[in-house]
């Protein structure tokens, strides 16, 4: 590990750049929510477990800064 400071500037950057691709992704997953056949169980379990991994991840940025 290293023993520099971390540039807060960097780090908004990312957190930035992170969170415009997770708008992306809940923007695809809600249009194929829309799109799901309605008895597609397996889909669905897919789409929820992308659309929890993707809030965890945006949790993990909010506790980054």
């Amino acid at each position: 590990m290293s023993n520099n400071p971390v540039d807060a500037e960097a780090i908004r950057m990312f957190r930035h750049e992170v969170r415009n691709q997770l708008s992306g992704i809940h923007l695809a997953l809600e249009a194929l929510q829309r799109e799901a056949p309605e008895n597609a169980e397996d889909f669905n379990f897919c789409l929820e477990t992308i659309f929890n991994s993707a809030e965890k991840i945006n949790d993990l940025l909010k506790d980054l800064g």
